[in-house]
């Protein structure tokens, strides 16, 4: 309880660079974490069964994650935070097991991302589970030349070998584009992919404008969408056709 870590550097860790397991009220500020856009499982920090959680004012190039948060992350705050190379912010993976926590009112706001492989991203087994996702605002967000800007993974499965193939049971709700801009190196720069048995519902996007930086002239990025509901407003590019 009652933890802060301020200053802190660290480089070339052999897996997860820092874990926030079991806590409350910790405050993390001005963290630096450096490790290899190649090396694997090197999340810069992850966040479990923990509430009261706050990131500010740091950079995170590594491997993996920039910043990870898994079941019973609760209450998490991350501000002014730039990432990159990695595999972006993301909620997850959740719901390998059946009984599981879930992870809910989480605000990432004013964060740039830097050629990462992934930027807002939700990722769930397809598996039987009672987790869920909920209360979730992304707000006024960059991403520089990322491979896939926006996604809700459902049938999450690093290398696809040995599959659940189930239907996820993870209910993704509430969750909130604000002020996004960037580019994608995808043409796919909003993918949600949500579960047939639990849809993703409440998603709302506004102010949103991604751009498509692979492709020749005219050719502009697009969204793809299963098993969402959602609502648009403001200017939102790529256009969503919610399902």
């Amino acid at each position: 309880k009652n933890v802060e870590i301020d200053g802190l550097t660290s480089i070339n860790s052999q897996k997860f660079h820092i874990g926030v397991t079991g806590c409350q009220n910790v405050n993390l500020r001005d963290i630096t974490v450096a490790a290899l856009g190649t090396s694997p499982n090197t999340d810069g920090i992850h966040i479990e069964k923990s509430t009261f959680v706050s990131v500010l004012n740091s950079t995170i190039s590594t491997g993996d994650d920039c910043i990870s948060m898994g079941p019973g992350a609760r209450n998490v705050w991350i501000e002014r935070v730039a990432c990159g190379p990695g595999h972006g912010i993301s909620i997850g993976s959740l719901g390998w097991k059946f009984q599981e926590p879930g992870v809910q009112n989480v605000t990432v706001k004013r964060v740039h991302f830097t050629e990462t492989t992934n930027g807002l991203r939700i990722k769930t087994w397809a598996r039987r589970s009672l987790g869920f996702v909920r209360n979730v605002l992304f707000h006024h967000v960059v991403l520089d030349g990322v491979k896939n800007p926006i996604l809700i993974d459902q049938n999450y499965c690093p290398g696809r070998r040995n599959c659940p193939r189930q239907a996820s049971g993870i209910k993704v709700s509430d969750i909130r584009y604000k002020s996004i801009r960037g580019t994608s190196r995808s043409k796919v720069a909003v993918r949600f992919e949500c579960s047939k048995a639990n849809p993703c519902a409440g998603i709302t996007m506004h102010d949103v404008k991604l751009t498509y930086v692979g492709g020749g002239r005219g050719e502009e990025a697009t969204a793809t969408c299963a098993n969402a509901r959602g609502t648009s407003s403001g200017f939102v590019m790529p256009v969503v056709r919610y399902l």
